[in-house]
């Protein structure tokens, strides 16, 4: 005789039955982020034993060592909701669509400063993180190219990673290595991951050797139409081969590209990064999928954006020489009959 499944009143009671201590220190410490957001809606007694600071802490340190610094556990303190409103925003990715973004202004109190915390994983091994703060009230900043950069021009990582020398190296790197670079604003006490996890392109430089590795976010801009409706947040991971065919990193950086391929400035690139933290955020299911996607739709809009270009430009140039030629008869004809 097959006996009826239990209910989830039945569940309920059996999960209120185990102590509380037990819970918090042999359950919820062994879960995951989104697990833990996911038990948190079980019931009221899960709610509160899991919204412990302490859980939410360990999480944000364990998935992103660079937030393990004292000015990231001071900043991310002061957040809403400590390291769970940090989690929240750093975890989901921002939401592109431009009725999401661009139909708010961003909030004028601009930040005095950013700060980059930045992991990058092989296999699931952490092989480095930085942790940069970037100030953005000075004119140099708002008139120059956005940039961040997470290495000193002399400095290099040094990794045991093989140094990919063909294209199918370049996919198995394309495979590996993974890339979180969180955006945070600690005065508006808002975040946002810029990464799209896994690499959209890898390409191995013909003559040096270098391979470039992107990373990359697009995020709603200005006017439709305008070359700064999409505009890609592009992360580029440089590194160069050693004579035991291991990588070495040598630069990670970040800017800002409209459609036209130009880098915005940093007053410019501030205003949509502004508005891409204080917009909404989307669900992280399939993100590296997602995001080699929405990099993908940007660089065919970028194409189709080029093609009218030139398409708008030759019947201009026709024009002319249309009216040029037009002019050049019509001076004959009157001098020739007058």
């Amino acid at each position: 005789m097959q006996m009826a499944p239990p209910s989830f009143d039945q569940n309920t009671a059996r999960i209120s039955a185990v102590h509380p201590d037990i819970i918090e220190t042999h359950i919820l410490t062994r879960l995951d982020g989104p697990t833990l957001a996911s038990a948190s809606c079980v019931s009221s007694q899960l709610h509160s034993l899991a919204s412990d600071e302490s859980l939410w802490t360990n999480i944000c340190h364990s998935t992103w060592p660079s937030t393990n610094t004292p000015r990231l556990r001071h900043v991310i303190s002061s957040f809403p909701y400590g390291p769970r409103s940090f989690f929240s925003d750093s975890f989901t990715n921002p939401d592109q669509t431009p009725a999401a973004t661009s139909s708010s202004s961003p909030s004028l109190n601009r930040p005095s400063e950013i700060i980059s915390a930045v992991d990058v994983y092989y296999k699931n091994k952490l092989i480095f993180s930085r942790v940069v703060e970037t100030e953005t009230a000075s004119g140099w900043f708002n008139c120059s190219p956005f940039r961040v950069d997470l290495l000193d021009p002399k400095d290099s990582v040094q990794t045991r990673i093989p140094h990919p020398d063909n294209e199918d190296t370049c996919h198995e790197l394309a495979e590996d290595l993974t890339l979180s670079w969180i955006l945070i604003d600690p005065i508006g006490q808002r975040a946002m991951n810029l990464s799209s996890y896994k690499p959209v392109t890898v390409q191995r430089h013909w003559l040096s050797g270098e391979a470039h590795v992107r990373f990359s976010s697009v995020l709603s801009g200005g006017d439709k139409g305008s070359s700064s409706e999409f505009v890609q947040c592009g992360i580029v991971v440089t590194s160069g081969g050693s004579q035991g065919g291991e990588m070495h990193v040598r630069e990670v950086n970040l800017q800002v590209e409209d459609m036209d391929g130009t880098h915005l400035n940093g007053k410019d690139s501030l205003v949509i990064l502004q508005r891409g933290l204080e917009g909404k955020r989307r669900n992280v299911k399939g993100r590296e999928d997602e995001g080699k996607r929405k990099y993908e739709d940007y660089v065919e809009k970028k194409r189709e954006r080029k093609e009218k270009k030139l398409r708008t430009e030759g019947a201009l140039d026709m024009l002319c020489v249309a009216f040029g030629v037009f002019t050049f008869f019509s001076s004959g004809l009157y001098l020739l009959w007058r």
